[in-house]
C-alpha cells in the first residue's frame, strides 16, 4: 500500500548480507511513497495507468448470490446486510462468534483493495466490485497487483487468478529491487576500490 500498490497486502521480505562480506547497513529499505493508492486509481485512467481497465474474462455468482450482494454497500459487508439477508446468507457462521469480516465484502473506490487472494469469489474472502454485482476480472486483479496492462498470463482463468494471486505486487518488488541493485552497486564499487589498492600497494 505505501508503494504505489492499491492494496492492503502485508508480506515479510528479508533481506540478508554476510558480515563477512559487508555491513548489512548497505542495504536501505526504500522510502514509502507519499501518496495512498486505491481501487479507482487501479482500475481508471489516473497516476498509476493512462487509461480505465481493460474488459477481460472474469468470474460470476450465482443468481441469488448475485441478488443478495447488490444489498451490500461499498466497503461494506455481511453485516450491513438486512438480518434476514444476514441469516441466509451466513448460514450456521451467523451465529458464531468473530467478525468475519471477507464475507459478502464490497470493495470501495476510495480504499485501498483488500489483499487479492486466489480467487475473487471465495465466500471467506469476497472481493465484489465497488459497483457492479459480481466479483473482479482477472484484468480488475492484475492492476490491483499493479502489472503493467500488456503482460500476459497463460493457462485457464482459475490459473490466471491464482498467478495474480500468489504474485508479489509489481510495484513492491520494482522499490525493493532498486534498493538491492544500489546496494550491490555500493559493494562491487568498494570492493573494486578495494583490489585496486592493493595492486597498486603491491605494485
Amino acid at each position: 500500500m505505501r508503494f504505489k500498490v492499491p492494496q492492503k497486502r502485508e508480506r515479510l521480505i528479508l533481506v540478508a548480507i554476510r558480515k563477512d562480506l559487508y555491513s548489512p547497513e548497505v542495504f536501505r529499505w526504500p522510502s514509502p511513497y507519499k501518496q495512498i493508492f486505491t481501487v479507482r486509481d487501479a482500475l481508471k485512467k489516473g497516476e498509476l495507468y493512462n487509461s480505465d481497465v481493460s474488459d477481460s474474462p472474469g468470474a460470476t455468482y450465482p443468481k441469488r448470490k448475485q441478488e443478495i450482494l447488490s444489498k451490500v454497500p461499498q466497503g461494506g459487508y455481511w453485516r450491513d446486510l438486512p438480518d434476514h439477508l444476514q441469516k441466509e446468507y451466513m448460514k450456521k457462521s451467523y451465529y458464531l462468534t468473530g467478525g468475519k469480516t471477507g464475507m459478502a465484502r464490497r470493495l470501495s473506490w476510495d480504499e485501498p483493495s483488500l489483499t487479492l487472494t486466489c480467487a475473487p469469489a471465495q465466500k471467506q474472502t469476497e472481493r465484489c466490485h465497488p459497483e457492479e454485482n459480481r466479483p473482479l476480472t482477472t484484468r480488475e486483479y492484475a492492476r490491483i497487483q499493479t502489472f503493467p496492462d500488456d503482460w500476459n498470463f497463460s493457462g485457464p482463468m482459475t490459473s490466471v487468478y491464482k498467478q495474480i494471486g500468489n504474485a508479489v505486487p509489481v510495484n513492491l518488488a520494482a522499490a525493493i529491487s532498486r534498493m538491492l541493485i544500489m546496494a550491490l552497486n555500493k559493494i562491487t564499487d568498494t570492493q573494486f576500490i578495494s583490489e585496486n589498492s592493493c595492486h597498486n600497494a603491491v605494485a
